[in-house]
């Protein structure tokens, strides 16, 4: 199942997709939903890390001291 979705591109942008849909034979739909799908996992974990950063800064997030974190993984003496 595929849905439609509307997007702005810069026309230097669009040209780019446009040569290379034409040279490749595929379609401008094609190479744009290709790069969509490479990018998402990265700027989902981009985005991932970034709220996490703003959890801890706002105390949002359980910190161990480094002798806790030893400690859980056996490593007191």
């Amino acid at each position: 199942m595929t849905t439609t979705t509307a997007l702005r591109l810069p026309e230097d942008l669009a040209k780019r997709y446009d040569r290379l849909a034409k040279e490749t034979g595929r379609t401008k739909t094609y190479y744009m939903t290709e790069a969509l799908a490479d990018s998402i996992d990265q700027l989902e974990y981009e985005y991932g890390i970034l709220k996490q950063v703003e959890d801890f800064r706002a105390g949002r997030l359980k910190t161990y001291s480094l002798d806790e974190v030893g400690e859980m993984l056996g490593l007191d003496d």
